[in-house]
């Protein structure tokens, strides 16, 4: 499937996309993404952020960020453990938004839930594949995420975040088994709790 701009026609102007990148992840922030594209200078090639190779992004960003406006969210790991993911992404959403330069007149939004404002919005199932504006923001959200990990990973070379970007692959569950969890890791979310578990347990005994 390829993203259009029919979703952003005959409606209320500007319009602007959201996603998000990092629900999954054991360890890192949750980011969001807001793009109101500029319908006269929209960077050719702009599709799902998970379609798309690393340099592949790393363009379009860079293409996004002179042509668009852009508003980029976050919520950290604190944020998470204590709202759960759902609603950190929720917050990420809205910070996202409240930093474009200006107020849009329609939010659209990837996935079937919006956040809890009074913002005119609609959701998109497969929004990132359809529509032009969220598949923009689903590359800043991921490149911005991304580059906030190799920063991390170079704190903490242990877990693999260099290329697993937080994911729980089994380098990083092993790696967390073995060293325990950092600040960086999501607490609430049941690896990181089991080896938390089982290493207060290796104390105890």
């Amino acid at each position: 499937m390829i993203p259009t701009y029919d979703e952003e026609r005959g409606g209320p102007h500007p319009v602007c996309g959201v996603d998000e990148a990092g629900r999954g992840p054991l360890a890192g922030p949750v980011v969001a993404a807001a793009v109101i594209l500029n319908p006269d200078a929209i960077p050719p090639g702009l599709a799902d952020s998970k379609m798309l190779t690393a340099g592949k992004r790393e363009s379009l960003f860079d293409k996004l960020m002179e042509t668009a406006e852009v508003g980029i969210g976050e919520a950290s790991v604190a944020e998470i453990d204590d709202i759960n993911i759902l609603w950190a992404t929720m917050l990420a959403m809205e910070r996202a938004v409240t930093a474009l330069p200006r107020v849009p007149a329609m939010v659209l939004i990837d996935g079937n839930r919006t956040p809890r404002w009074n913002r005119p919005s609609r959701t998109l199932v497969k929004g990132d594949a359809r529509c032009l504006s969220i598949a923009a923001a689903s590359i800043i959200a991921k490149v911005t995420r991304d580059r906030q990990m190799q920063i991390l990973a170079a704190a903490h070379p242990l877990y693999g975040w260099c290329s697993n970007q937080g994911y729980g692959t089994p380098q990083h569950k092993a790696a967390l088994a073995r060293h325990g969890a950092t600040e960086h890791h999501r607490r609430s979310f049941a690896p990181v709790r089991m080896a938390l578990d089982a290493a207060a347990n290796s104390a105890a005994c």
